[in-house]
């Protein structure tokens, strides 16, 4: 209840907020001006920069704008006078320029202006502004890599546990405001079904974006929104680039190098990741499970080490074709091989029975190669601003060998001691082709079109081998063997139209996509072939106010398709009671998203709010119950549980997240995250009730730099108690601290780390269905000591303290 009325009370907060800024017109005043901000070493447009208007005699605010993503600003109702425009953005020294304007000529248009990024030598000590760590937008946050201290030594994994909002459970799966299926994109493109967070390092990561709201220019797919890993590429003259080492305590080690040259035309990039790790983890499982009138409890407690080793690099190349022409090839290729053991005793309880005492072994052993080899086009007009054309193709081959075992090591004579192992043999190749073009209808406007298409296609098979009485050979159980098949084909098309008109900015989209899938099992346990085609629209409409604010309202249509280990009726046993099999049946689940967002800066200060709200229909359930036939089958003084996959019923998801930077003195920084939100979904339990509950997020990050070399982070994350179709999942809380110390006139750095350092973040889910009630709780290795070594060449430098306030942004709708 007390959590229902702070929600309410938010909202009215919000509203009232929102009410309190009336528009201003002020129609004697009708000079502009306007103009271009310009990187002044790369020529890059600068956007979300702040321009003012501030009158010469005494610097009094007149007027203000923010630059769009082409760099473009507009100041509008202007009265004639002198004045002084200034622009400042983080990283970079701000501008000043002088203007009059009279009724002769009442507007001003400046053309491209270039602004330095700021370095300032003073008696030796250079003093360089930086981003921020989170830049959060409306529509999208940044995060940037390097200047979060939480990530060294780690992947993916852990730069998005250190994102708002955002949830990563122990198996990898990700969540946004507890909404999961999301989209993960790297360098713009779709990730491979087969990407893996925890492969990819994090000193490879340049930022993250995490866009809530997609625009139609994004793919349909992943219900929960899109999140964009940009990788690391310089193109700074001469030989440039870092190499990163790192170890962490109980056999860990990893190590980066990156490097670029540039030389006239052509730039030359590539890269090297290494990592040797060690894991160790526990868990155990409390079950009961009621078939016929028989009532089984299943006792389970195990301690499991697991190895993993990865090799990745990349090469690849820009060439400069003419000045508005650049062509990009790359190639990645990568090495993984992992293996797990798990010792468990479990102890079984049949109604009234002397309990039965069974001691296990269970392993995994697993390769995976990777090849990626990717082309890129990109055209611009030197006569029309913002006119732009890019191309894309992607071809990506993926092998993959897993052996899962089982053993009885020691328990009753109808538990036989034998072996059982499942070998995958899996190939999976994809070739995407993309093309975008934006063409600008005037100053403000432009319309957006673009084709793309993916295939995918997968084909393996499933040996399942039993141990031979001899105990020296295998033999496979064709009863129990498979071989699959799988394609998806999909084709899509958009058309965004976006325009400003004076404070307001509008952008409407509309995405067609036609989906083909077909696999079959043999021999044959369900074959399917369905397609369709779905439009999906998208709309936002963004109103910047006086004082550097801005309201923002988005809605988009999306989906979430099922990848092919959940439609292939494939049976994957995990243990020898315990099994997981798609259903060709199920269908994709489609998202209604809402969003009304509101941020202001105020000096050093800044602050973002929005509500959302995501409504899900064909929701798509991962359904654990007991399989009876397979558990009369087996003979055995226990049971088997199957899980699959199901859609029922409509999942809403709705709430509040704010977000605020706050200074607290020069050498100390504060950036709060949090969210607010209700979880409503049907219950599997067939009689269409539904199950809510409220939850949220929160992340308070501190940054200290008590000298001019040195900078310390401290941050801590809880994200509350999540209800799922069959029972609940606990809440988790870890802090984190980690120090940075340049070295050699920041030709180096070194990085001390310990991530949850009180060793609180587990795993607790509970669920139930018709006869079945389960605990599990898995308490893996998360308090680890990491300590890193970066050295820089060229004209590489490590991040520097924030010199500036955080620059929020807020335009841009995520296109």
């Amino acid at each position: 209840m007390n959590s229902f009325l702070t929600f309410r009370r938010a909202l009215r907060c919000l509203g009232f907020l929102v009410a309190l800024f009336p528009l201003v017109v002020q129609a004697q005043n009708n000079g502009t001006v306007s103009g271009k901000l310009l990187d002044q070493s790369t020529s890059q447009p600068l956007p979300f920069a702040n321009v003012v208007l501030l009158k010469a005699q005494d610097s009094s605010f007149v007027a203000g704008a923010q630059t769009a993503d082409n760099g473009t600003f507009t100041v509008e109702k202007v009265a004639s006078g002198s004045y002084m425009l200034r622009a400042t953005v983080v990283g970079y020294q701000p501008f000043k320029k002088a203007i009059t304007l009279t009724a002769a000529a009442p507007s001003a248009q400046l053309g491209i202006l270039k602004i330095a990024p700021t370095a300032v030598q003073l008696k030796g000590v250079v003093v360089q502004g930086e981003k921020a760590a989170v830049v959060d937008n409306l529509d999208k946050k940044v995060i940037n890599v390097s200047k979060d201290l939480n990530s060294t030594g780690g992947t993916a994994v852990d730069v998005l546990q250190n994102v708002p909002s955002v949830s990563v459970d122990q198996s990898g799966q990700v969540s946004l405001r507890g909404t999961p299926n999301v989209t993960i994109y790297v360098d713009g493109k779709p990730a491979p079904s087969t990407f893996r967070l925890d492969q990819l390092p994090a000193s490879r990561i340049e930022n993250v974006e995490v866009i809530t709201n997609p625009s139609a220019r994004y793919s349909a797919a992943g219900s929960g929104g899109v999140i964009n890993i940009t990788l690391k590429k310089q193109q700074k003259d001469g030989w440039n680039g870092q190499a990163v080492a790192n170890v962490g305590t109980q056999d860990k080690y990893n190590t980066s190098l990156n490097v670029n040259r540039k030389s006239g035309k052509i730039n030359y990039f590539g890269s090297y990741d290494g990592s040797d790790n060690r894991w160790r983890g526990a868990g155990n499982l409390h079950q009961v499970a009621t078939v016929g009138n028989s009532t089984t409890r299943t006792d389970q407690e195990g301690n499991n080490v697991s190895h993993g080793t990865y090799h990745g690099g990349r090469i690849g190349a820009d060439y400069d074709l003419t000045d508005n022409q650049k062509l990009t090839v790359a190639a990645d290729l990568s090495r993984n091989k992992s293996w797990e053991r798990e010792n468990f005793n479990t102890l079984l309880t049949r109604n009234s029975d002397a309990p039965i005492a069974l001691r296990n072994l269970g392993y995994d052993q697993e390769q995976q190669r990777e090849l990626d080899l990717s082309g890129d086009y990109r055209r611009t007009w030197k006569n029309q601003k913002g006119r732009e054309l890019t191309a894309n193709v992607t071809y990506v081959d993926v092998d993959v060998d897993v052996t899962v075992g089982q053993k009885v090591l020691d328990g009753p004579a109808e538990y036989p001691k034998q072996e059982r192992q499942q070998k995958y043999d899996v190939g999976l190749s994809l070739l995407m082709g993309q093309v975008d073009y934006v063409h600008p209808l005037g100053e403000k406007t432009h319309l957006d079109l673009g084709l793309k298409t993916e295939n995918l296609y997968t084909s393996g098979g499933v040996d399942y081998l039993l141990q031979d009485a001899d105990a020296a050979t295998f033999t496979r159980q064709d009863a129990f063997s498979y071989d699959y098949r799988y394609t998806r084909n999909v084709h899509a098309g958009y058309a965004t139209y976006q325009t400003e008109v004076g404070k307001w900015s509008y952008q409407g989209g509309l995405r067609a996509e036609y989906t083909n899938l077909t696999g079959n099992v043999v021999p044959s346990l369900g074959n399917f072939n369905q397609h369709f085609l779905n439009l999906f629209p998208s709309a936002t409409v963004a109103r910047t106010l006086p004082g550097d604010q801005r309201v923002q309202a988005s809605y988009s249509r999306r989906l979430n398709r099922p990848d092919f280990m959940q439609f292939l009726a494939l049976p994957i046993y995990n243990d020898q009671r315990n099994y997981r099999i798609g259903n060709p049946n199920i269908r994709p689940e489609y998202v209604n998203a809402f969003e009304l967002g509101y941020q202001v800066s105020m000096g050093q200060t800044s602050l973002s709010t929005t509500t959302f709200w995501r409504q899900t229909n064909q929701s798509l359930q991962s359904i654990r119950e007991v399989d009876t036939a397979a558990t009369r089958l087996s003979g055995q003084p226990d049971f088997i549980t199957r899980t699959s996959y199901r859609n029922f019923g409509q999942t809403n998801n709705y709430g509040l997240e704010l977000s605020i930077t706050q200074p607290v003195a020069k050498w100390w920084k504060i950036t709060a995250n949090g969210s607010i939100f209700r979880n409503e979904l049907t219950s599997f339990s067939g009689d269409s009730r539904n199950r809510s509950n409220y939850t949220g997020t929160a992340r308070l990050m501190n940054t200290f730099n008590p000298t001019k070399t040195l900078d310390v982070q401290l941050t801590s994350n809880y994200r509350g108690a999540v209800i799922t179709a069959q029972g609940r999942m606990a809440s988790v809380y870890s802090t984190d601290v980690a120090l940075r110390q340049r070295l050699f006139n920041d030709k180096a750095a070194l990085t001390l780390r310990v991530s949850d350092i009180f060793n609180t973040k587990r795993q607790y889910t509970e669920l139930y269905s018709e006869g079945l009630t389960a605990n599990f709780r898995n308490k893996r290795e998360t308090r680890v000591g990491y300590l890193g070594f970066t050295y820089y060449f060229g004209n590489s430098k490590p991040s520097k303290k924030i010199e500036q306030g955080p620059k929020s942004g807020g335009g841009g709708f995520g296109g």
